[in-house]
């Protein structure tokens, strides 16, 4: 029961990370700061700290799951209660697995990519700079893995 409900605070506050910089905190800055650049620079930052919030998050929850694993006795001859328990976990450990990918690839493979980017177009910023359409496919990337991790992370506070 601990553990189930550790899992729930865990999952609960890896989503709600995701959400608030992702839907809240990141549209606002644009929304409200004239300074483009500046609202980039600053969303870089929430989603870098998110990232690590997120590998942190990815690591407890799989953590829980290794420690839970030893409560079902999952099996042909097991229960329907024990098999559904076991079904569940392999579900959490995906959804888990999947968000990490995300995060990973999002955070080591795209954003660099994209701060390189934003280095080199200087003062002015990348949007006006001859980087504009390799950063907006690059942004478009990362925006659905985005989606994908949101998603997952809805599905994942239900599951649990």
């Amino acid at each position: 029961m601990l553990l189930a409900r550790t899992r729930l605070l865990v999952a609960t506050l890896w989503a709600g990370s995701i959400w608030t910089v992702g839907y809240l905190a990141a549209p606002t800055l644009f929304a409200t700061l004239s300074d483009r650049v500046l609202a980039g620079n600053i969303a870089a930052n929430l989603f870098a700290h998110q990232a690590w919030l997120s590998i942190a998050c990815a690591l407890v929850m799989l953590a829980l799951l290794w420690v839970g694993r030893g409560s079902e006795t999952g099996g042909i001859f097991a229960g329907s209660a024990a098999n559904s328990a076991a079904r569940t976990r392999r579900v959490l450990l995906i959804i888990v697995a999947v968000m990490l990918a995300c995060t990973l690839i999002m955070h080591f493979g795209l954003q660099p990519m994209m701060a390189s980017l934003r280095a080199a177009a200087g003062p002015g910023g990348v949007m006006d700079g001859a980087a504009h359409n390799e950063f907006g496919i690059l942004h478009g990337i990362s925006s659905s893995l985005y989606l994908v991790q949101s998603l997952l992370a809805a599905w994942l506070v239900v599951k649990q």
